[in-house]
């Protein structure tokens, strides 16, 4: 084993780590550090089936994640064989059209996109730097949730707004979920045995964050989340398209700051805040089956937002050869993929109730009726194998 490629992906509060093969993509272990930060901080393990839980015994920052992420590899033997580490970096603006290797210039790029994603871009910078200290003669690469949407055309990104607040603070559309959008969309052409050059898909990325792409001949051209994730689609705690002069009217009747109001777009609303139950989709299922109004109706506000923005980007492709559903929701709830589905007649999309039920828990594989022109497909995403794959092929490939 000489071709391993540790994948990181840091939060403000977490690591996410994982080891897998840059050639064959097969995963040799994973980890995740929760709580940083915190004096119950811990560190979790799977590696040939085998779980381990570690318990810090004192406030843990990245660097302590890091440093014992290095123990853990090289307690089983892997340490060695790591030949590259890619990052994910949620925001590169419009720097970033690919992924690259890490460069002093490229930190300060990931640093300038800060404003841009306040909550995520400092927590990589701080993974980045940990990691380099922790393996500092090997090469490091980024791979940015944006650069696939960089592809949009500019009547898509661009916001209607005086066009000098794009100028002088890049405030546009750059959407996000973007490396799990391109392993989607080729993984998509190869089950239809198509090229992805000449596909019209429309793919629905459904987690506790969620967003929906048009991908047209392996481009996209328009995507759900906007300068930020909350716009779009509504998910789990964010609330996804509002009318903006609800912050006035919220700071007139109810006295909230910006900040205020922000938060509870973001961390109070979506099918939480609806439901005023969960923002899990199995809790609400399970609730609106036993009559829940709460969950029933965050059920079908999410289903019918999200037909919409099918439809409407039905628009940028110009016709619909397929239709993806990935992403923890998108893999796991045939329930959801009915309701979507039963708005999406007008499209020709249509779901064969026995194949949709059977397709959960990481099956991949066809739900639409047999006679249908439009292809209606289940396919788990793999956004760590692709990481691994772009750190590969940037330091390692001949």
């Amino acid at each position: 084993m000489h071709n391993l490629i540790l994948v990181l992906n840091c939060g403000s509060s977490s690591m996410k780590a994982a080891v897998l093969d840059g050639t064959t993509g097969d995963s040799h272990l994973n980890v995740l550090a929760e709580k940083l930060g915190s004096a119950d901080a811990l560190i979790t393990t799977k590696h040939q089936g085998e779980k381990d839980v570690f318990y810090f015994k004192e406030h843990t920052t990245h660097d302590h994640a890091v440093r014992k992420l290095l123990q853990i590899l090289q307690q089983h033997g892997l340490s060695e064989d790591i030949i590259a580490v890619g990052h994910r970096v949620v925001h590169g603006g419009e720097k970033f059209h690919a992924s690259t290797l890490i460069t002093r210039e490229v930190l300060e790029d990931i640093e300038h996109c800060i404003p841009l994603a306040p909550l995520h871009n400092p927590a990589h910078l701080l993974g980045i730097h940990a990691a380099q200290d922790a393996f500092p003669n090997l090469p490091h690469v980024a791979v940015f949730d944006t650069s696939f949407h960089q592809t949009m055309p500019e009547h898509a990104y661009m916001y209607a707004i005086p066009r000098k607040y794009y100028r002088q603070n890049a405030v546009r559309r750059y959407g996000f979920h973007g490396t799990s959008y391109r392993y989607v969309s080729q993984a998509a052409a190869d089950m239809l045995g198509r090229n992805l050059d000449e596909l019209c898909m429309v793919i629905a990325h459904l987690g506790n964050g969620a967003s929906v792409t048009a991908v047209k001949n392996g481009l996209s051209v328009d995507t759900s989340m906007g300068l930020t994730p909350l716009e779009g689609l509504i998910m789990g705690t964010r609330s996804g398209d509002i009318d903006p002069s609800i912050f006035e009217f919220l700071f007139d009747n109810k006295h909230m700051s910006i900040r205020q109001i922000n938060s509870m777009l973001n961390k109070d609303s979506g099918l939480l805040g609806i439901s005023e139950l969960s923002n899990d989709c199995r809790t609400l299922e399970e609730h609106a089956a036993l009559g829940h109004d709460g969950a029933i109706l965050a059920l079908n506000m999410f289903a019918y937002r999200l037909a919409k923005y099918i439809a409407s980007m039905t628009v940028a492709t110009g016709r619909l050869d397929a239709l993806v559903f990935t992403g923890g929701i998108g893999e796991n709830s045939a329930s959801m993929r009915q309701r979507v589905i039963q708005h999406l007649g007008v499209l020709g999309v249509h779901v064969d109730a026995e194949l949709n039920a059977a397709m959960v828990g990481g099956q991949a594989g066809a739900i639409n009726v047999a006679t249908d022109v439009v292809h209606t497909l289940v396919i788990p995403t793999n956004e760590e194998l692709m990481i691994a794959k772009d750190t590969y092929a940037l330091t390692c490939a001949e």
